[in-house]
């Protein structure tokens, strides 16, 4: 869909995509699942009532020289909201099945594991073998190299992690929202999940729900409705008290620059760099003197 077509579209299609996104909320943050059920049926209700009757003609994709004599190869399909909604819908119904509460147990790990691996990898599956639209990929690199501005970000993302994130964790006390991490083992189990979830984060929430939104909205609109969703989920994972001000910038941000960058590698980057500050400070939290490099 074209850009201007995007923009026109705006409104109409805004209800069910903001239902459908408000359900994360529901889910992650008042944890009543009833309406986030209720919120996701009246999305996709919706989407499909205001798509219903509607003539939107799949491209038939030939090759050859000539169009009488083109050998045809496949079948691109138009987006369609009802579509794209049900397929956040899947992420979210799978994540919703577990509690987030952030546990280092072998049942927990393997629990965030199937959970979170299932909501990238079934929509996934559903949009290419079952809607066969192939609306969700994963952009692992663009075609061109990091310029300063990309590269001095990275540097900017640590030094304001260094600077913010301890005030934020230990001021507020949410670095107790996490297990106490006080042998090595703990703290190699800590490493390994705070890293996983990050790479997760760009997989579902820019690949998979940015990714479907941006088809039907222009990108402004649709970076404020996964941020719904993304900050939602950040909020149950343990991101609370006035963790908001800091995750609603930073989910805006990396919908922007996957934006700009085209780049899932260059996001993840991002986020590995921040999960890093954030997995230093809740050792250092957890263990007094044990990292000394924060000023707080």
């Amino acid at each position: 869909m074209s850009a201007e077509g995007r923009g026109t579209a705006v409104w109409p299609g805004i209800a069910p995509a903001l239902l459908v996104c408000a359900a994360a909320p529901a889910f992650f943050v008042l944890q009543i699942a009833w309406l986030g059920w209720l919120l996701l049926a009246l999305g996709i209700g919706t989407a499909w009532l205001s798509e219903r009757g509607k003539a939107v003609d799949d491209q038939i994709v030939s090759m050859g020289a000539r169009r009488e004599t083109a050998r045809q190869i496949g079948i691109r399909r138009q987006p369609s909201l009802t579509r794209d909604l049900s397929l956040i819908a899947i992420g979210l119904l799978i994540v919703s099945v577990i509690p987030l509460a952030a546990e280092l147990d072998n049942l927990a790990m393997l629990r965030f594991t199937l959970a979170l691996g299932g909501a990238v990898v079934v929509p996934y599956i559903v949009s290419r073998y079952l809607f066969r639209d192939r609306a969700i990929g994963f952009p692992w690199r663009a075609h061109r190299r990091w310029g300063r501005l990309q590269w001095g970000w990275l540097v900017a993302v640590l030094v304001l992690g260094w600077l913010i994130l301890p005030f934020y964790f230990i001021t507020s006390g949410v670095y107790q929202n996490w297990p106490v991490v006080d042998s090595p083992e703990l703290i190699a189990r800590l490493f390994v999940g705070v890293g996983a979830v990050g790479i997760w984060d760009e997989l579902f929430f820019i690949c998979t729900v940015f990714a479907l939104l941006r088809r039907h909205f222009p990108d402004a609109v649709a970076n404020v409705l996964q941020a719904i969703v993304f900050v939602s989920f950040l909020w149950e994972l343990g991101y609370r008290a006035w963790g908001p001000v800091l995750t609603i910038p930073f989910a805006l941000l990396q919908g922007f620059i996957f934006v700009r960058t085209h780049s899932l590698a260059y996001v993840v980057t991002v986020h590995l760099l921040f999960d890093a500050v954030v997995f230093g400070v809740l050792v250092h939290a957890h263990n007094p003197g044990l990292l000394p490099i924060f000023l707080v």
